[in-house]
């Protein structure tokens, strides 16, 4: 069943029902049958689901551990890169945290004023915590249900019947702790994100990369994140975050854990840039070929001509100041710590302008009322430079080069020729399961065509000078 399903993605048929209909009719899959009966869909669904779930990712490694062991991995550096693929979810089913606490707030206040009411009828003393408020209306709840028995009343429905105030207190904290017990369970799904899908409760509402428009429609999504070598995925990972430079960190420590050795580089583009990433590969001894986020705007006039920009003044080391354009010193202030999402802390170290009064270059240097001020993390900045050394050597160019054709090249095929736009399962552990059977195919297919036109053991695209 692993072999039908594998070959069937490498052959761009991911619907059990079309994999049962190509058991019934290709030769390929009769071959892989050896004689035994065509499974229906419902038998590959429930393989696919209940028993390669657990199993698939040791597969996927089991595979780039053979292609490692027949010399197909050079294991020199590994490139990475990241897409968006939408979620098997509607798109009007989202949930907003921001909306969510809005709401939360407003019922809050109405609890406390229906307390206030509650303890001056009953001369009791209760309470509704911030952070205990579903314990503490179930024990109101409880304290009115008791009451509610204790006077022999019974419950009456309906128009023309008059509701006790034992019943009409009852009700309204029931009302009450119903709907705190819904934004639970949205605060619950939300696991750090600022919304969530209804009906994929893992999958995040983010643009789409073929979304060119400025007004695209968010799509519930997942952050699907490959390492490639030697033009083979050797690593996948499902993330929740719109942004790739919080998946480097753990999708590199997922990847080590898996493949049992360490690259001695990463390439990456700079949607991968951070001070914690390049932390995290110099404490691993891994060089880093990380494109600055800055890097395109350097080569532009407009940018050199900008007297704002940081780069474009005069540093002196010996005595750690900028110099301006006008020709004023900015010295250093004080120092903060910044904690990123993560949990990272750096050392922020702020410089501010000696006099901006009467500076002719003020409105062109900065738009803040008093002095101009730099933001600056002397740490990222060496290791940013270090990084930019690195990717204009000429090991640097070849490693960007073939990042361009390999990964990117890679989600080129995966997207555009296997037609994977959309994934067919709910949750974050079936979209990682199907996402590892196409790379498993995909491998396949690189491996086949390697062979077919002799490039086994070829690893890096040489760099075509003019």
């Amino acid at each position: 069943m692993f072999k039908i399903l594998t070959y069937a993605y490498s052959q761009n048929i991911y619907s059990s029902r079309k994999i049962e209909t190509a058991c019934r009719r290709d030769i390929n899959f009769m071959w892989l049958l050896a004689g035994q009966k065509a499974p229906d869909h419902s038998t590959i669904a429930r393989f696919r689901t209940g028993f390669l779930a657990d199993a698939c990712e040791n597969l996927f490694y089991q595979m780039v551990c053979r292609l490692e062991a027949s010399g197909e991995l050079s294991k020199e550096t590994v490139f990475i890169d990241g897409t968006k693929l939408e979620a098997c979810a509607n798109k009007y089913t989202f949930v907003w945290k921001k909306s969510v606490g809005k709401w939360e707030a407003k019922m809050y206040e109405r609890i406390q004023e229906a307390v206030c009411l509650l303890n001056q009828d009953y001369i009791c003393g209760f309470h509704v915590g911030e952070e205990s408020r579903t314990r503490d209306l179930q024990e109101i709840c409880r304290f009115l249900e008791e009451r509610c028995r204790l006077d022999g009343m019974i419950l009456v429905h309906g128009r023309g019947k008059r509701k006790s105030r034992n019943q009409r207190y009852l009700e309204l904290f029931r009302r009450f702790l119903e709907r705190q017990t819904i934004y639970d369970w949205h605060t619950a799904s939300f696991q750090g994100r600022n919304n969530y899908c209804k009906t994929d409760p893992d999958a995040t509402f983010m643009h789409m990369k073929d979304d060119h428009m400025r007004n695209a429609q968010l799509k519930p999504g997942y952050n699907v994140q490959i390492a490639v070598d030697s033009e083979y995925i050797v690593a996948a990972g499902i993330f929740q975050d719109r942004n790739d430079v919080w998946t480097l960190v753990p999708f590199l420590k997922h990847m080590e854990a898996n493949l049992g050795f360490r690259y001695p580089s990463v390439t990456a583009d700079s949607g991968y840039e951070s001070e914690e990433a390049y932390e995290y590969l110099k404490n691993q001894g891994q060089i880093p070929y990380i494109k600055p986020q800055t890097y395109e705007k350097w080569k532009k006039r407009s940018f050199r001509k900008d007297i704002s920009k940081r780069e474009n003044m005069v540093y002196d080391e010996k005595e750690d100041t900028y110099t301006c354009h006008a020709g004023k010193t900015l010295r250093e202030v004080f120092k903060k710590k910044q904690k990123s999402k993560s949990g990272y802390q750096s050392e922020v170290t702020v410089y501010e302008c000696e006099d901006c009064g009467g500076c002719p270059y003020k409105e062109k240097c900065t738009r803040a009322k008093g002095n101009k001020r730099l933001y600056l993390s002397k740490n990222f900045l060496k290791k940013r430079q270090e990084s930019y050394e690195n990717i204009i050597s000429e090991k640097g160019i070849q490693y960007r080069t073939n990042r361009s054709i390999q990964v990117e090249g890679a989600f080129g095929v995966l997207k555009n020729d296997y037609e994977f736009q959309r994934f067919l399962l709910r949750g974050k552990t079936k979209v990682k399961l199907e996402f590892l059977l196409l790379c498993l195919g995909y491998n396949l297919n690189k491996l086949h065509a390697k062979i077919q036109n002799s490039r086994t053991g070829s690893h890096l695209f040489e760099v075509k000078t003019a």
